[in-house]
C-alpha cells in the first residue's frame, strides 16, 4: 500500500501491537513516568495523629473564649513539643502545651493558638485572641485512612504520585515494562560526534534527536547505532536490535534512490510490508513493516521529516504499548500570525511557536533537512491537503510537541 493518508498509516500500525503487560518492581526514585501495575492502598492514616499546622500553643477552647489583647489569657505552660517527639503532658483546664507545626497534639487540647497572638511566653503565655474549638487542628486521617485506595492500576506516575507513595512508606512499586526502542541510521555520509569530519561527510542529528526525544517519553533505548548503505549490515543490525527492543526505529534509505537501502532490507529480514509512502510532508517516503511480530518503522533520513514522522507514527505507538495517556498526540486550534505562502497538496506539517493562543513559523528554512529553525518550537502547524495558504489571523491546528 501507497500513498495513505496519517490517519490511515497510524491505524495500521495500531492493529500490531499491544499494552505491555509484563511487570517490575522499580524504586520510587525510577518510578516517574512509569504506570502502575496495581491499586494501592493505604497502610496507615495519614497523618497517623492529630498534629499542629502551626507554631503556637495547644490548649482547650473553652479556656480562651474571653480572650483579648486588653484582658488577656494567661495559661501555665508545660512543656514544648517540636515537630518529630511525643509530649509526656495532658492539657488540663488553665494549662497549654508549647507546640511547632507538625508535632503531635497533646491529649485534652482541642485547639491550637498561632503563637503571633501570645506574647511567646515560656512559663507562662498571655493569649490575646480566642480560638474555636478545633481550628487549626490537623485530624488523624484527614489527608486519607488506613485501607483507602489511593492509587489505582494504570495510573501514569508524576511527582505528586510519587510523593503520596513515599507517604504511605513504600520504597518500590509495581509497574508495567517500559517499551524497548532501538534507533538505527544508515548511511555512508553521516559520522559519529568525535570522529573527524573528513570530504562528504555529515555529522549524525538523527541518532541524538530520536535517541533523547523516545527517552523524554520514557522509553528504554535499548540500541542506539549506525550503519552504512550496506543492506546485509543493516538487516543483521536490525536483527540483533530486534532480540531486545519492541520497535526498531531507522532513519535513511527508504526513498528511490540507489542507495536507498531499506527496501532490500525488508527483503532480506522477511517481513512484511505494512506500507510506503504517506501523504504527508514532510516524510512522504516512510516505510514501516512487521518483523517476528515487532514493528519495523523505517523513517526519513532527513532530520526534520524524521523528527515529524517520530511525533506522528511512533507516538501514537508507544502511548499504545506503554498504557500511557499522557503521549497521546494533542491537537488545538490557534491563530496565525505569520504567512505560509505555499499551496499543500498533501497534509504538510510546518514547525512553529504557539503562545497565548496564537502561532507563528520561526524564522529560517522549513525544508525537511533543516534542523535548527525547529530550535524553541513547541508545536507543528498542521495544514490540511488543499490548503492554498495561510495568513495572519488564519485558524490553524496546531500538534504540541
Amino acid at each position: 500500500m501507497s500513498g495513505l493518508i496519517l490517519e490511515q498509516a497510524q491505524k495500521l500500525l495500531l492493529e500490531r501491537v499491544n499494552r505491555i503487560k509484563d511487570v517490575e518492581e522499580v524504586t520510587l526514585w525510577d518510578a516517574a513516568r512509569r504506570v502502575l501495575a496495581e491499586d494501592v492502598y493505604a497502610r496507615h492514616d495519614q497523618p497517623p495523629f492529630p498534629r499542629s499546622p502551626l507554631d503556637g500553643y495547644a490548649v482547650r477552647s473553652g479556656d480562651i473564649r474571653t480572650a483579648a489583647k486588653d484582658q488577656p489569657v494567661r495559661l501555665k505552660v508545660l512543656e514544648e513539643v517540636d515537630a518529630g517527639h511525643v509530649g509526656s503532658k495532658c492539657v488540663e483546664p488553665g494549662t497549654a502545651v508549647r507546640i511547632m507545626t507538625g508535632a503531635p497534639i497533646p491529649d485534652g487540647a482541642d485547639c491550637i493558638v498561632g503563637q503571633e497572638d501570645t506574647n511567646y511566653g515560656e512559663e507562662t503565655v498571655e493569649v490575646y485572641e480566642p480560638v474555636g474549638s478545633y481550628e487549626n487542628y490537623c485530624f488523624t486521617g484527614e489527608d486519607y485512612k488506613a485501607g483507602t485506595k489511593i492509587l489505582g492500576e494504570g495510573m501514569t506516575l508524576g511527582a505528586v504520585e510519587i510523593g503520596i507513595l513515599a507517604s504511605l512508606g513504600l520504597e518500590s512499586v509495581s509497574v508495567y515494562r517500559s517499551p524497548k526502542a532501538a534507533v538505527i541510521t544508515t548511511g555512508d555520509e553521516i559520522i559519529l560526534p568525535g570522529e573527524e569530519l573528513t570530504g562528504g561527510k555529515i555529522y549524525d542529528s538523527n541518532l541524538y534527536t530520536l535517541v533523547t526525544r523516545l527517552r523524554m517519553w520514557g522509553m528504554e533505548v535499548t540500541a542506539g547505532k549506525r550503519v552504512g548503505d550496506d543492506p546485509k549490515a543493516a538487516a543483521e543490525m536490525i536483527r540483533d536490535a530486534a532480540k531486545e527492543a519492541d520497535l526498531v526505529v531507522t532513519t535513511g534509505g527508504v526513498s528511490v534512490g540507489k542507495k536507498d537501502i531499506m527496501h532490500e532490507v525488508v527483503k532480506l529480514l522477511g517481513c512484511e510490508t505494512i506500507f510506503w509512502k504517506i501523504a504527508v510532508k514532510p516524510g512522504m517516503p516512510t516505510l514501516c513493516a512487521q518483523y517476528q511480530g515487532k514493528l519495523l518503522v523505517c523513517l526519513s533520513g532527513n532530520p526534520y521529516g524524521a523528527t515529524v514522522n517520530l511525533e506522528l507514527l511512533v507516538r501514537p505507538v508507544l502511548e499504545k504499548m506503554s498504557g500511557r495517556p499522557d503521549l497521546k498526540i494533542k491537537r488545538e486550534r490557534a491563530v496565525m500570525e505569520s504567512t505560509f505562502p505555499k499551496m499543500s497538496r498533501v497534509t504538510r506539517y510546518v514547525r512553529g511557536y504557539c503562545e497565548d493562543g496564537n502561532v507563528r513559523i520561526p524564522d529560517g528554512s522549513n525544508a525537511s533537512g533543516i534542523l535548527s529553525s525547529m530550535c524553541g518550537c513547541n508545536c507543528l502547524i498542521e495544514i490540511p491537503a488543499g490548503t492554498q495558504r495561510l495568513e495572519p489571523g488564519d485558524e490553524a491546528v496546531i500538534v504540541r510537541l
